[in-house]
């Protein structure tokens, strides 16, 4: 119960946002509107929208394209589904809505019943102390039994020859009704909601007007009766045996809390009733899976229907685990460029820790924004992943609930053990940055250019324990990215390759943390496959520079680079013979690479200059020895690159 428990909390912080409308822009260009919805209320997609007056006359109607409608609902009409006809509160479907709807659509007795139902419930609110004139005019409106008639003689609905509904359109296309685009099915399954027209005023409408989702709700709770001790809140209040579902999304109906097998082994040896297994409140319910909804909606990471969610009790706006700190404004400074400017310093180590130190402050302080750790001991961060294996069952797979100042530690750790100089289109520009990858992009590397949403979900799932927990990194993941890095070939993209390589290098990094790797090149590590990969990157530098700007194609070093990660020896002596031709070209300008070439091979020792497969630190030493190259200056002054 303490995920729920969480989720009330975060309701009870946040009333202020109660039925105030917000519209999200996403990347694509398109919007979305969602809110905090009031109790005892839910969201549903309408097609048609009635206006009538204050009178209960009609007066005019809309077809709508698909919008969104925040509709009063009860415990039963909340959880309907199948045959189990139960009316909402207001707006609905025509079989609900239409006293003539029997006179139109060839239907049996149980659904043409649907309209009793439904005007008995509007009629008990209606004349209830918590009504309101709208409700008032939209029942004396309903009770006359012509919806249906008006929405066809106002062209909004068709029949046939026989008088009926027609099922679809058969007419010229030209000419197809508008009714017939925005719904799926039958017009008959058409969703209605209702709204009042006054002459001269501007009419708050009724999906978004706060007094009557107040109304609606001091109504409601007058028929909640049967009491019981929450499980949530530990007080006795009118408890609930149905739960919402709609979690994900306006069509979604797996429930987080279902029990409904009284008769076969569900509570078999353990329970006579669901209640003992999870009696809950109805106020405690409807807040938790509201604020549930409204954080998903706000803020939640759905991929392949498994929903990733990251908040605080203070501070809604967390940056997510999996995410990559590109979008954060920090001032990231180059440790190149800060080696350089630390002229001060006689020890390179005291420089890179230094740059260290720099940039953990730096990810810090973008992380945290506007978070005063210290200030906020009571701060609590809540980590929820939700999955549905079921189109009706959805279940909690992973929840933690951490103190803000060691979740920010956790996070930041990983950011700082997995640095490495990354790069991201932004804005249509190419941006380096320095820190630890996305998780998505973690996904690409490991298992090619654009994986399933179900291996990103999956590859999300195993990483979270990883930054939270700070366990070791799956190995099968990482040996999966260094075999693709080390296959240039694969990729069509310049670009997607070397995105690969600065991941995996961040996940060997994390792998050999213990050795403290960094981006600027270590002249001073001995280490075998490290070597191996700095000659393999003064190769590749070497054959570039004698290809030119206009010869485009792949050097000898990255053709041969995954044979060279299986047998270096052997594949060496292959690369330095095809090398020959483009030192000759080079002349005393390949003189510098071909001595560094030499420097290097020195410095492996004979027993280890083997055939024996490569670690991933092959390709932190390729990585960094490049990257030296390509931004260090000859002896003549000229760049490189």
């Amino acid at each position: 119960m303490s995920y729920l428990r969480a989720l009330k909390n975060t309701y009870d912080q946040n009333t202020g946002e109660v039925g105030n409308p917000v519209r999200k822009e996403f990347r694509d260009g398109k919007t979305a509107e969602y809110m905090l919805l009031p109790i005892s209320h839910t969201t549903q997609t309408a097609h048609i929208e009635i206006l009538v007056d204050l009178d209960g006359n009609f007066y005019d109607a809309i077809i709508l394209d698909k919008k969104s409608t925040v509709l009063p609902f009860t415990e039963e009409s909340g959880s309907r589904s199948g045959q189990n006809y139960v009316p909402h509160a207001l707006h609905d479907k025509l079989m609900y809505v239409a006293g003539d709807y029997k006179k139109y659509v060839e239907t049996d007795e149980k659904k043409a019943a649907g309209f009793t139902s439904y005007i008995e419930q509007l009629e008990a609110w209606s004349t209830s102390a918590s009504s309101h004139p709208h409700i008032d005019a939209i029942y004396h409106y309903v009770k006359k039994g012509t919806v249906i008639a008006d929405l066809v003689a106002h062209n909004k609905l068709f029949v046939g020859e026989d008088g009926l509904l027609l099922k679809k359109w058969t007419g010229d296309p030209a000419e197809k009704p508008e009714i017939f685009s925005v719904i799926a099915g039958d017009q008959e399954s058409a969703f209605v909601r209702f709204n009042v027209h006054i002459p001269g005023e501007i009419v708050t409408p009724i999906w978004r007007n706060p007094r009557i989702f107040k109304a609606y709700s001091d109504y409601y709770n007058t028929l909640l009766k049967e009491e019981d001790v929450c499980y949530i809140t530990g007080e006795r209040a009118p408890r609930v045996e149905r739960h919402p579902n709609k979690l994900r999304n306006s069509g979604d109906k797996a429930k987080l809390i279902s029990a409904n097998d009284a008769s076969g082994f569900t509570f078999r040896g353990r329970f006579a009733t669901s209640l003992q297994a999870a009696n809950i409140s109805y106020d405690a319910s409807q807040k938790a899976h509201n604020a549930l909804k409204w954080l998903i909606e706000r803020q939640g990471k759905t991929i392949d229907g498994r929903v990733f969610l990251v908040w605080g009790t203070k501070n809604l706006d967390l940056h997510g685990m999996s995410e990559d700190l590109s979008d954060l404004d920090i001032d990231w400074e180059d440790p190149d460029a800060m080696a350089a400017s630390l002229s001060n310093k006689t020890e390179k180590t005291d420089v890179l820790q230094e740059v260290l130190a720099r940039q953990y402050r730096a990810i810090l302080q973008g992380l945290t924004r506007n978070i005063k750790i210290n200030e906020s001991k009571d701060e609590k961060i809540y980590i929820l992943t939700l999955d549905a294996a079921t189109p009706g069952r959805i279940a909690v797979l992973y929840f933690r609930e951490f103190n803000s100042s060691l979740y920010f530690h956790n996070l930041t750790k990983w950011h700082q053990d997995l640095s490495w100089r990354q790069m991201r289109k932004k804005d249509n520009q190419w941006v380096d940055y320095y820190g630890a990858p996305s998780f998505y992009k973690i996904a690409h590397a490991a298992y090619g250019p654009r994986p399933s949403d179900k291996v990103v979900k999956g590859v999300m799932e195993r990483l979270i324990p990883c930054v939270i927990d700070q366990r070791n990194l799956p190995l099968d993941i990482v040996k999966s990215a260094i075999m693709r890095a080390s296959n240039p070939q694969f990729y069509s993209e310049t670009w997607e390759w070397e995105q690969v390589l600065t991941v995996t290098c961040s996940l060997t990094k994390k792998l050999y943390k213990q050795e403290a790797f960094t981006v600027a090149l270590d002249v001073n590590c001995k280490d075998r496959d490290y070597l191996f990969g700095r000659m393999l990157a003064v190769a590749d530098v070497l054959e570039r520079r004698a290809l030119g700007r206009e010869e485009n194609r792949a050097t000898n070093a990255l053709r041969y680079m995954n044979a060279f990660q299986s047998n270096p020896e052997r594949t060496w002596t292959t690369i330095q013979r095809n090398l020959q031709p483009y030192q000759m070209k080079l002349r005393d300008k390949g003189t510098y690479y071909t001595s560094l070439i030499d420097k290097i091979a020195m410095e492996i020792p004979l027993d280890q200059f083997t055939n024996q497969p490569l670690s991933g630190k092959y390709l932190l030493g390729y990585y960094s020895q490049r990257q030296d190259l390509y931004t260090k200056k000859d002896k003549e002054g000229e760049t490189t690159e």
